[in-house]
């Protein structure tokens, strides 16, 4: 409560809008939009042509999805150290340190996502067995999978290279490749996959081509807008003090995503284990890609936050820091409660465009409706995690996302869709409770922590003072 009077108190005063620069947050939100338009453009594309094929490919698609969602927590690890190290080396004026990071990362990635590629090839269906898919869907999703691991390496390229950019403050070179990305992966799905326009009706197998253009390109501007020099990694006497860092604040974000999409996994499990698992799986998927529409401001918020208040931390302006995270955290919030309530009429539509079948739409629509009705939360919850990965202090969405999965979404899902409701509507019931404590916990966690004691420079004059001692 006392948290909550603190943000009440300083938007009335006005303290939050001091020294904002309201302008620099706009020139990073739009092309940030722009980038998220275009993933969610293909994801909607994939679930798209999915259900026009059948209800099956379709969840096969959501289940190849989520696995991929899960694979990527090393990438997405690497990424937030890169964000708050990278961010942070801007904002102090050391743009060599910058680039030493963005080398370490990049290698640090590639090695990673081959590793993990040729594991879970050999795995594929003790995995798919594990997430309890029903062998109906085996062949399909396993197909699926393998098209997904082929670009594996591809796509962390694209993605952790796009949280580079960021960091450094380019958004324009990344949304480049967004488009051409988002270009391909349409063509491939709708001629490809549907057979539009005359070409042969392959699949979607032209996922992994589009990923491997991204990175390619994702490299180019790498090396063209100053991030990448001519020798990739640092030097060894650099890493002995740089590297501590970016794992410092990577490990605490891998256990975040790593358990967070886990939790994502046994969910799907929960629901595919339902009587009516399929047609929930279905309705899942389409509901969680509908959904992401609210989301891409949100998104984009959350990495404003991520760099501006890195950019501030370098600079060693905490107060700066902390006045940002609040005017984000407002903006955002209001904003996407606004567009979430003008959605809210239209969502029997939206099910129906993405499905024919009754049963499938009646679970789209009640995902919709407890994924529509927490936004606010869901929202505001996002930014302030956009605030911690920019400060480096990575280890409370770890601690509070991890306590709101596995204590109350997990349980709580299981309860009330086998025991209570015998339906996944208890499962989206869950979502909506864990979603409120969590952002609850990190509104509290903003202004009653000292999360900015995380930064670069503490750590760095931390290392200097253990060595002369």
């Amino acid at each position: 409560m006392s948290a909550l009077l603190r943000i009440c108190s300083a938007v009335r005063s006005g303290e939050w809008l001091r020294d904002v620069p309201f302008r620099t947050i706009w020139g990073l939100v739009w092309p940030q939009m722009m980038m998220l338009l275009c993933s969610i453009i293909v994801n909607l594309t994939d679930i798209w042509a999915a259900g026009r094929i059948s209800s099956d490919v379709q969840a096969a698609v959501g289940l190849a999805f989520q696995i991929q969602v899960f694979l990527m927590v090393f990438g997405w690890a690497l990424g937030a150290g890169g964000m708050a190290a990278v961010s942070q080396s801007m904002g102090a004026g050391h743009r060599r340190r910058a680039q030493n990071y963005v080398g370490l990362v990049l290698c640090s990635c590639v090695a990673v996502a081959v590793l993990l590629a040729l594991l879970t090839g050999c795995l594929r269906r003790p995995v798919l067995a594990l997430l309890q898919t029903p062998e109906e869907l085996m062949p399909v999703t396993e197909y699926m999978v393998g098209v997904m691991l082929v670009g594996l390496p591809s796509f962390y390229v694209m993605q952790v290279g796009g949280t580079l950019f960021r960091a450094a403050r380019q958004v324009i070179a990344p949304l480049i490749v967004a488009v051409a990305t988002c270009l391909l992966n349409v063509f491939g799905d709708l001629c490809f996959g549907l057979g539009w326009l005359g070409f042969p009706a392959f699949g979607m197998a032209g996922i992994a081509w589009a990923n491997t253009l991204a990175a390619v390109l994702t490299l180019i501007f790498l090396k063209r807008g100053g991030l990448v020099i001519h020798h990739a990694l640092p030097p060894l006497r650099w890493l002995r003090l740089g590297a501590p860092y970016l794992f410092r604040v990577a490990l605490p974000a891998c256990g975040n995503s790593m358990l967070w999409h886990m939790g994502y996994l046994v969910m799907y499990g929960i629901t595919a284990s339902l009587p009516d698992g399929v047609e929930a799986l279905a309705g899942l998927t389409a509901g969680n890609r509908i959904e992401s529409l609210l989301y891409m401001p949100a998104n984009a918020f959350m990495v404003t936050a991520s760099i501006l208040v890195g950019n501030a931390l370098g600079a060693g302006d905490k107060a700066g820091a902390k006045r940002i995270g609040i005017v984000l955290f407002v903006i955002s919030g209001v904003s996407m409660s606004s567009v979430a309530a003008c959605m809210w009429p239209f969502i029997p539509d939206l099910a129906g465009f993405f499905s024919s079948a009754d049963g499938v739409k009646a679970q789209i629509i009640n995902y919709l409706f407890f994924n529509v009705l927490v936004v606010p939360f869901t929202v505001s919850g996002m930014v302030l995690h956009g605030v911690m990965n920019g400060a480096g202090a990575t280890i409370y969405p770890l601690v509070v996302n991890t306590a709101g999965i596995w204590l109350i979404r997990l349980p709580f899902g299981w309860g009330l869709s086998h025991v209570v409701f015998h339906d996944a509507y208890g499962v989206y019931m869950a979502m909506f409770l864990s979603m409120a404590v969590q952002t609850s916990a990190m509104v509290w966690v903003f202004f009653c922590k000292d999360w900015t004691r995380f930064s670069l420079n503490a750590h760095l004059s931390h290392s200097k003072h253990k060595e002369k001692a």
